[in-house]
């Protein structure tokens, strides 16, 4: 037989190998996250007739007769470049500017994608639209903070945050140094107890007849009972600054007791410490209390560090968590799965864990998606290529089988 006919095959077979990989890039054209790949040959085996000799007594060398086999697939090739962004005006839709892959657990093991378009489940968990795989990250603790040196977890968005009590008050501002003795100010402070129940208490500061000083005291409007730290004396030097070194000074540790069942000894720190005594406008008031009444998540948003941040409808803001990223040394290298899915291979190298827009990982943006990296115009003209070449490849094998037609006729 022919071996002309048997390369012919080759190339039919190598070309519609090469069909199929431009096809399915066609079809994925407008698949959010798709990494197009492209094929390419190599030449198969070849017979030597005659093979090569060297120069020698005064004849030049002659080179080798070979005739080639065929030719084969020789790789795919993942094009793993950005592809260009979609804004979707969905706030549960991400991409990530730059380098890296989000991380999926489908309950066994992790999976990588950068299709980023997500949904929150019954449960509150972050899971990607496609399959429900959760969306892998750290959550934060009870005081809102971060540690992202854990193992990776589960990201849920709380329904709810429990009530706090409240444990600090802070207060700033100014005390009139040119007030007559006997002159209060009045304050009035929410404060929170362990059940989330809202009371009342006053402080009072009054400008006592010794100079620079001003007595307080704190009241309770609704009923709570205080048992400590209910009146003390604050000392300001001759620059009207608190005088911390007072023997009179005490930043106190207030205690009261609802009158509600709530958990009863609960001790409030007093700070006065940003409080000043200048001539001019009173204005000592409180900066900050926390505490506060449990809440329902309303909103959430998700920042380009990757940071959750929900917003409950006590009026209180709080860090839920953080999504991670993972890149690889040689993404091409990694095992497509479904779902628009990546596992690492043999040659891709281990998942490294980091956070967005930090250390080589790119920025996340809300509301948009990566669209495919697939060119149409580029395809269209590896369509024409593979077409014409197993046209070509065609024609080898109709010549082919007549020249062996001509063989056979040679006996009549």
């Amino acid at each position: 037989m022919l071996r002309s006919m048997y390369s012919g095959v080759s190339g039919l077979k190598a070309h519609m190998s090469k069909m199929d990989i431009i096809g399915n890039n066609i079809a994925n054209v407008n698949t959010t996250g798709y990494k197009g790949s492209r094929a390419t040959f190599k030449s198969m085996l070849s017979q030597t007739i005659q093979g090569a000799s060297a120069p020698q007594n005064g004849r030049g060398g002659t080179n080798p007769m070979q005739v080639g086999l065929g030719v084969s697939l020789g790789s795919i090739d993942k094009n793993m470049s950005q592809g260009n962004l979609k804004s979707t005006g969905r706030s549960l839709d991400f991409a990530i500017q730059g380098n890296g892959f989000f991380v999926l657990s489908d309950g066994a093991s992790d999976l990588y994608t950068r299709a980023g378009a997500m949904s929150r489940d019954k449960e509150g968990y972050l899971v990607n639209t496609v399959n429900g795989y959760r969306v892998q990250g750290w959550m934060a603790n009870k005081q809102g903070q971060i540690s992202t040196k854990g193992e990776l977890e589960d990201l849920t968005l709380k329904p709810s945050i429990p009530a706090t009590a409240t444990d600090k008050i802070t207060y700033s501002g100014n005390l009139n140094a040119s007030a007559a003795n006997g002159t209060t100010r009045t304050t009035t402070i929410p404060v929170y107890d362990s059940q989330g129940s809202k009371h009342t208490v006053e402080v009072e500061f009054e400008k006592t007849a010794t100079a620079n000083e001003w007595d307080y005291t704190v009241t309770s409007v609704s009923g709570a009972t205080i048992d400590a730290g209910n009146t003390g004396t604050l000392t300001f030097d001759a620059s009207g600054n608190l005088d911390t070194t007072a023997a009179a000074f005490i930043n106190p540790d207030l205690e009261i007791t609802p009158n509600n069942g709530a958990a009863a000894g609960q001790t409030i720190n007093l700070d006065f410490s940003q409080i000043n005594q200048f001539a001019g406008e009173m204005t000592a008031d409180v900066d900050t209390v926390n505490g506060s009444q449990a809440g329902s998540l309303e909103d959430f948003t998700i920042g380009q560090s990757g940071v959750i941040t929900g917003f409950y409808d006590n009026g209180q803001r709080q860090r839920i968590g953080k999504l991670a990223l993972a890149n690889f040394n040689n993404p091409a290298g990694l095992s497509q799965e479904g779902d628009t899915m990546f596992r690492p291979s043999n040659n891709s190298g281990a998942a490294k864990i980091g956070e967005a827009n930090s250390g080589g990982f790119g920025a996340l943006s809300a509301g948009t998606l990566e669209m495919s990296n697939v060119d149409l115009s580029r395809q269209f003209t590896e369509m024409i290529t593979a077409q014409r070449g197993f046209q070509a490849n065609s024609k080898v094998i109709s010549t082919s089988d007549q020249i062996l037609q001509e063989l056979v006729n040679l006996k009549r």
